[in-house]
């Protein structure tokens, strides 16, 4: 049987190998995985941010968390475009995530933004793994929507880093 002959629709449509699939799914899987804790995280600081600062640092978190909740949906969708299944629950998060959590009662703002940068520079380190996976198999979609994300993120790290550096 031809290797064509194996494929399923989607794949055939897309000029993707079951290989092809297989990798860029998982990556998808982890990428959504990690948006999701990230977005919770930074809405998490948004809802307990406190000191002089509360009004600017509160609207800017809630400024990225919006921006990287719209990134779900196109991740979760462009598995689904390419014939993979992705994410479908808390635990399932929870199984592909690989940034941390925190789940502290107090944590201070200098904290929260450094963090935030921290996790958005290891969110972009990903993105950039999951750009060569899906360039290494010509998924020209994906890399495009990847490259996006990337100057997103980098965008708020350059915020974070901004704020981090005059605290």
């Amino acid at each position: 049987m031809t290797q064509s002959a194996t494929m399923n629709g989607a794949e055939r449509a897309l000029d993707l190998t079951s290989e092809g699939v297989g990798e860029i799914s998982a990556a998808l899987r982890q990428l959504l995985a990690d948006v999701f804790s990230l977005y919770l995280k930074t809405k998490n600081f948004h809802w307990h941010m406190a000191g002089r600062h509360f009004r600017d640092y509160h609207l800017l978190l809630d400024e990225h968390a919006a921006q990287i909740l719209a990134m779900t949906d196109d991740i979760a969708e462009r598995a689904r475009k390419i014939g993979a299944t992705t994410l479908k629950s808390i635990g399932d998060i929870a199984r592909n995530q690989r940034l941390r959590d925190n789940d502290d009662d107090r944590v201070p703002v200098d904290r929260m933004m450094a963090e935030l940068r921290d996790d958005n520079a290891q969110l972009m380190r990903f993105l950039r793994a999951g750009h060569e996976v899906c360039a290494r198999h010509n998924d020209v979609a994906t890399t495009s929507l990847i490259e996006t994300w990337i100057d997103e993120t980098e965008r708020r790290i350059w915020f974070l880093t901004e704020i981090a550096s005059g605290m």
